[in-house]
């Protein structure tokens, strides 16, 4: 039963990081295309609003743990980037490695891993 209980919360934690990017990404692409802001902004931009989304989504999802949430946290933020990095690279034709899939990842465990922290102490 604890099993379940571990996955539901990094589940949900996933879920609603890639919920909050969703919109944050709609935020992005209205402003892109609104203003005259560079392009050159959108791979740091990216790895901003991941690093939100996974911050607060995991901060949420182990709010009601009280152990364990650094690794529960840096757990979902990495699942997360396998899965965002599968999905782009589906999209994209492309699978190759490079400076700003290694910073994703790094910012995605740290952040999910803040996450967790912050997530299991707010009480």
């Amino acid at each position: 039963m604890e099993m379940i209980k571990k996955k539901f919360i990094i589940g949900k934690g996933i879920i609603v990081s890639f919920g909050i990017t969703i919109i944050l990404f709609y935020l992005l692409g209205i402003i892109l295309s609104l203003s005259t802001v560079p392009e050159k902004i959108i791979n740091p931009a990216i790895i901003i609003i991941s690093g939100i989304s996974i911050l607060i989504g995991t901060s949420i999802s182990t709010f009601k743990t009280e152990e364990k949430g650094f690794i529960k946290g840096g757990l979902s933020g990495f699942i997360y980037f396998i899965i965002l990095y599968l999905i782009s690279s589906i999209y994209l034709k492309n699978f190759t490695i490079n400076i700003y899939s290694i910073i994703m990842m790094f910012v995605s465990f740290v952040c999910g891993s803040i996450g967790g922290i912050v997530g299991v102490n707010l009480k």
